[in-house]
């Protein structure tokens, strides 16, 4: 089981130290550590703009009674590093799919290709959906951590690379990819090329030395990245929501009282819309950059993203049966959705 991998006895010992100092300490300020990816610029980095509003919301809400400390870059680990210190020690941070996915796999469920439409739609299906609320509520069960929001990352995610102009299918074939983890292995296989999972961190070095020839992300982690530089074709198929995950040490936030807990909520939700509303202003500014950068930009017809769809959700749906994933999930997921016509 994914869980227990998490879990050797250094970091069940340190849970239980930490949660005595919690409740001893629930009243006296805090400081708490914020970890996330990349580089603490707000021109590029979203999620960084979204942790910089949510310190000064948490810290002017709580009357400084919670104050947090950035960690931009990765300087507090990768993903898996990052989640286990959330399960051991009083802290947050903003996971991944990387991060989540070892601890509850039925996450990849939201990364069925094409599950919605537009912003409002994937809004939608994490604020209000069954499917999403039984998500958190395994995450809290399984490793002792709060889902607190779903954090967008700045549209939806475009492929990259640097052999030729994707704007079918049939164009991937032969080529390899990073993937973030194996769901993207999957997809891209479906599509006739290879993934390799490489770590955010390397992936600038690997596409540059040719590992491999191109990547999947929005345009926001495109230019933080600066994957331009080593990436020729840029491809809008909008194939999957970009997001992450504001996630917390769930015994920290359990030994907060009540006041305190409701400022710290309204101030998550407060830092969630600004950052929604500042990505999607920020996209089609975002891929005008990429081409004056000389990008060549690439947008699919609708009969071509048709070709995607037709390829990527039946694989996608298949590989997830094939990590023996409930059917209950991506029965939620779906009707949550609108897509239940998918069930038939």
């Amino acid at each position: 089981m994914a869980t227990q991998r998490f879990l050797p006895k250094r970091l069940i010992t340190a849970c239980m130290l930490g949660t005595a100092m919690m409740a001893g300490n629930a009243n006296a300020a805090t400081t708490i550590d914020l970890g996330y990816n990349g580089a603490p610029d707000p021109e590029k980095n979203a999620v960084h703009v979204f942790a910089t509003n949510l310190k000064e919301l948490v810290e002017e809400k709580t009357d400084d009674q919670i104050q947090l400390e950035l960690y931009p870059n990765s300087s507090l680990g990768e993903e898996e590093e990052r989640m286990e210190q959330t399960m051991s020690t009083p802290m947050l941070n903003v996971a991944s799919f990387a991060g989540v996915s070892p601890l509850v796999e039925e996450i990849f469920v939201s990364a069925i290709p094409f599950l919605f439409d537009d912003f409002d739609a994937a809004r939608t299906f994490f604020d209000e959906g069954e499917y999403w609320q039984e998500v958190s509520k395994a995450l809290k069960e399984r490793a002792g951590i709060d889902m607190l929001a779903v954090v967008e990352e700045g549209g939806f995610l475009a492929f990259t690379n640097n052999e030729t102009p994707i704007s079918h299918p049939d164009d991937f074939e032969g080529l390899r990819f990073r993937a973030m983890d194996p769901s993207q292995v999957a997809l891209y296989e479906a599509f006739g090329a290879s993934g390799t999972p490489i770590p955010w961190t390397e992936t600038y070095m690997a596409l540059r030395t040719e590992v491999a020839d191109g990547q999947m992300n929005p345009p926001m982690y495109i230019i933080m990245e600066s994957l331009h530089e080593v990436q020729d074709y840029l491809t809008l198929a909008n194939i999957q929501y970009s997001n992450q995950f504001l996630v917390g040490n769930s015994d920290m936030i359990a030994g907060w009282d009540d006041e305190l807990r409701d400022v710290f909520q309204e101030a998550v939700a407060e830092a969630n819309q600004n950052a929604r509303e500042h990505n999607e202003n920020q996209v089609d500014e975002r891929i005008t950059y990429l081409e004056e950068q000389g990008m060549e930009v690439i947008r699919p017809s609708e009969e071509e993203l048709t070709a995607f769809r037709d390829i990527g959700q039946p694989a996608y749906l298949e590989w997830l049966e094939e990590r023996d994933i409930e059917q209950r999930w991506i029965d939620m997921a779906l009707e949550d959705a609108g897509m239940s016509d998918l069930l038939d």
